[in-house]
C-alpha cells in the first residue's frame, strides 16, 4: 500500500473517531440536498456518492465569469481551456481523468458531440446565465450514465423554479474591459397545469491574443468572441400522475483562432453552431416512477482560414465537421418495500459524423473527407439501493449492460455503501467500473486506429463527511486503475492503447462560518498520476509520474462577507502547482510554473427586484500559462445589474 493510501485512510479514521467523541448537537445540513444523481430525487445523506451542488445564489454571483471558470473552482476538476481567451477549447478533467471520461448532462439527459476527438461537449456552446442548478458527481458513474462517465458527470439543470406566476422575467446585462458584453433575458412562469421558460442571452468581447508573443515584438492582435444561446422548454401536467416535457435550444458562437502555439493568424475563425431538441414523460404513481427521454443534437463546426491576400504555404482552407447525436431511454423507480428500492432502465445512443476539407496552397488546391459514419449502443442497467429503518446505514449495488455495435458486450458494476454514525458524522465508500468507447474520430480518421480496444477502469473511494451548524467539510480518497487506455502518438499521429494508467489522490472541501455574514470556504485536490505508455520522444514504451496539464496540487479558497441582505463581498484566491504539456515533436515534455490568482467580486441588493455587481478577476495581473504557448487571461473587470421582476 502507498504511502499517499496509507495517509488518507488514517485521516479519514482519525477524524470519524473525533467525530464519535465530539459529537454533542444535531444538524439538518445534509437532509435539506437534494441531489438526482441517481435518477430520482433523493437527499444527499441517503447516498454515498461524492455529490457537489452549485445553487443558484453561487451562480448569480458569478456574474462575471464563464461556465468552465465556476467548474474550474471546484474541488477535483481542471478544466483547461477556462483560463484562457474566449473561445478556447474547454478540456474536463475530472480527477485526473483524460478528456472525455467526464460525461455532461443537460437536465439529466447526456449530451456529447460525435464530431470532436473525445466526444465531449463544447462548454462554449452554454452561457451560466440561462443555468439554474449545477450537480457535480465525483467518481465512475458508467453503471447508470455509460460510456464517457469514468470520472464522473456533471449535470446542469436550466429550468427556473416559478412561484405560482404566470409570468416573470429575470434579465442581466453586464460590460467590461476587453469590449466584453454579456447580457441575458428569460421569461417565464406557470400555473396549475403549465410551466415554461423562455431564454436568449449573448456573450461577446474583443478578447486577447489567443497565442502568446514570446518575442514581444511581433504585435499580435487579439481574438475576439461572439456567442448566442436561444433556448425553451414547456411542460404540461395531464394528470397528478402523468406529465410531459419539451425543450429546445439553438447554441451559436464564432471565434478568433490562431495559428498555434506562439503563431498569430490575422484571419483564422472557427464557427460552431448546436441545436438540441427533445421531450421527457413522466409517470409517478404512489410508489412507482417512470421516465421516457428522446434527445436529438445536431452540431456543425466550420473552420476558415482566408489568407489568400498573404503571402506563405497555405493560403486558404476550410474545414466542415458534421455531427449527430440521438439518446433514447426508459427508466423507473420502483418502491419495492420500506427501504428498497429498484432502479430500472434501458437507453439507445447512435452517434454519426462526417468532415469535409479543402486547402489551396503554394502546390494547388487539395480536397479530403471523412464520410458519414456512425457508432450506436444499447444498453441496460439495474441498480438495488436499501436503507435501514433508522436510515443509518445504506447500501446501492447496479450493473450494466452495453450492446455497442463495434464492440458487443460490455459489462460496469458499482458497489456503494454508506453510514450516518450521528447527526454530523457520515462514511462512505465505492467500488465502480467504467468504461470509454473509442470516438468515431479516433477510429476513422486520418489518424484514426481501428484496432483501437474500449479502454476499462476500477476507482476505489473512501470518505468521511461532517456537518454542523457553522462548519462543514468532506474528504475523499480515491484511486483509479485505467486498462487499454486511449491516447493519441504524438511520433507516429495516430491513436493507440497506452498500457496503464493509475491516479490516485485526496480530495477536500470545507465551509466554515464563523459569524453572522462572515463565510469561508474552499477546496484542495491532490493529484498521483503514473502511467506506463508509448515514450513522446522515442518509439519505446517508458513510464511518466505526471499526466498532461493536470497539477498536482489545487486550492480554491474564498472569503466572503454579506451584511444587512444587502452587501456582499468576497475574495477569492487560487493556487494551481506546476504541471507539464507537451514539448513539441520528439522532445521532452515542459513543466508550467504554478501560479497563484486572486480575484474579487462585490454586489449590492437595491430591491428583491433590482441588483448591482461588479467582478475582478486576476486581480494583481498575474501571468501565468495553463497551455503551453498561448496566453491565460489578463486583469478582467466587469460590472452589471441583474433585473427580476
Amino acid at each position: 500500500m502507498s504511502k499517499t493510501t496509507m495517509l488518507a485512510l488514517g485521516i479519514v479514521l482519525l477524524q470519524t473517531v473525533q467525530a464519535q467523541k465530539n459529537d454533542t448537537t444535531t444538524t439538518q445540513f445534509l437532509r435539506d440536498v437534494v441531489v438526482t444523481a441517481n435518477k430520482f430525487s433523493q437527499k444527499q445523506n441517503t447516498t454515498g456518492k461524492v455529490i457537489s451542488v452549485i445553487d443558484q445564489s453561487t451562480i448569480e454571483k458569478s456574474g462575471g465569469r464563464t461556465l468552465a471558470q465556476l467548474l474550474n473552482d471546484q474541488a477535483g476538476i481542471t478544466i483547461n481551456g477556462a483560463l484562457n481567451n474566449a473561445g478556447t477549447n474547454q478540456t474536463v478533467f475530472m480527477r485526473g481523468a483524460s478528456a472525455g471520461r467526464t460525461l455532461i448532462l443537460i437536465d439529466g439527459i447526456p449530451a456529447y458531440d460525435p464530431s470532436l476527438i473525445n466526444n465531449e461537449f463544447d462548454l462554449n456552446l452554454l452561457s451560466l446565465s440561462d443555468i439554474e442548478r449545477i450537480e457535480v458527481c465525483r467518481g465512475a458513474q458508467s453503471t447508470l450514465y455509460g460510456s464517457d462517465a469514468a470520472g464522473g458527470v456533471i449535470n446542469i439543470i436550466t429550468t427556473p423554479q416559478a412561484k405560482g406566476k404566470l409570468l416573470q422575467m429575470k434579465t442581466t446585462l453586464t460590460g467590461g474591459n476587453f469590449g466584453t458584453f454579456r447580457g441575458s433575458t428569460q421569461l417565464f412562469g406557470n400555473n396549475e397545469k403549465w410551466s415554461y421558460v423562455v431564454k436568449y442571452s449573448r456573450n461577446q468581447t474583443n478578447g486577447f491574443s489567443a497565442a502568446f508573443d514570446s518575442t514581444a515584438k511581433n504585435d499580435f492582435e487579439r481574438d475576439g468572441f461572439v456567442g448566442n444561446v436561444f433556448s425553451g422548454s414547456a411542460s404540461y401536467r395531464f394528470s397528478n400522475a402523468f406529465s410531459i416535457r419539451t425543450f429546445a435550444q439553438h447554441n451559436e458562437y464564432r471565434t478568433d483562432i490562431d495559428a498555434g502555439i506562439f503563431s498569430d493568424e490575422s484571419d483564422f475563425t472557427l464557427k460552431s453552431k448546436n441545436r438540441l431538441a427533445g421531450f421527457s414523460l413522466n409517470y409517478q404513481q404512489d410508489k412507482t416512477q417512470l421516465t421516457f427521454n428522446y434527445q436529438y443534437n445536431d452540431i456543425k463546426r466550420n473552420f476558415l482560414n482566408d489568407s489568400l491576400h498573404r503571402p506563405g504555404f497555405t493560403r486558404f482552407s476550410t474545414d466542415d465537421y458534421d455531427g449527430i447525436a440521438r439518446f433514447i431511454e426508459l427508466f423507473g423507480s420502483f418502491q419495492l418495500a420500506k427501504g428498497v428500492r429498484l432502479l430500472q432502465g434501458a437507453d439507445f445512443r447512435h452517434s454519426s459524423m462526417n468532415s469535409r476539407f479543402f486547402s489551396i496552397s503554394s502546390f494547388g488546391p487539395f480536397t479530403s473527407q471523412f464520410k458519414d459514419t456512425t457508432l450506436s449502443q444499447a444498453s441496460a442497467y439495474a441498480s438495488i439501493f436499501l436503507n435501514d429503518k433508522k436510515e443509518k446505514l445504506f447500501f446501492e449495488m447496479g450493473g450494466r449492460l452495453n450492446v455497442h455495435s463495434r464492440y458487443g458486450d460490455n459489462t460496469t458494476f458499482t458497489i456503494n455503501p454508506s453510514a450516518r454514525l450521528s447527526d454530523k458524522w457520515r462514511v462512505f465508500g465505492s467500488i465502480a467500473s467504467a468504461f470509454k468507447a473509442p470516438s468515431l474520430f479516433q477510429l476513422y480518421s486520418s489518424n484514426g486506429n481501428r484496432n483501437l480496444l474500449p479502454e476499462t477502469s476500477v476507482t476505489y473511494e473512501v470518505g468521511t463527511q461532517f456537518a454542523s451548524k457553522t462548519f462543514n467539510q468532506r474528504l475523499v480518497y480515491f484511486n483509479r486503475r485505467v486498462e487499454n487506455g486511449i491516447d493519441f502518438n504524438f511520433i507516429t499521429f495516430r491513436y493507440f492503447n497506452f498500457l496503464e494508467q493509475t491516479v490516485q489522490g485526496l480530495e477536500w472541501e470545507g465551509k466554515w462560518q464563523p459569524s453572522k455574514g462572515l463565510q469561508i470556504q474552499g477546496n484542495y485536490t491532490y493529484l498521483h498520476a503514473r502511467e506506463t505508455t508509448q515514450s513522446r520522444t522515442t518509439f519505446k514504451d517508458t513510464t511518466y509520474s505526471h499526466v498532461l496539464r493536470r497539477p498536482a496540487h489545487h486550492v480554491n479558497l474564498q472569503i466572503s462577507y454579506t451584511k444587512d441582505d444587502r452587501w456582499h463581498v468576497s475574495l477569492n484566491a487560487k493556487y494551481v502547482s506546476s504541471r507539464f504539456d507537451v514539448g513539441g515533436f520528439r522532445r521532452d515534455d515542459v513543466q508550467l510554473k504554478g501560479y497563484l490568482l486572486l480575484n474579487a467580486y462585490g454586489e449590492y441588493v437595491f430591491s428583491p427586484k433590482l441588483k448591482w455587481f461588479a467582478d475582478v478577476q486576476n486581480v494583481l495581473q498575474t501571468e501565468f500559462f495553463d497551455i503551453r504557448g498561448f496566453n491565460s487571461q489578463p486583469r478582467l473587470i466587469q460590472t452589471g445589474i441583474r433585473v427580476q421582476l
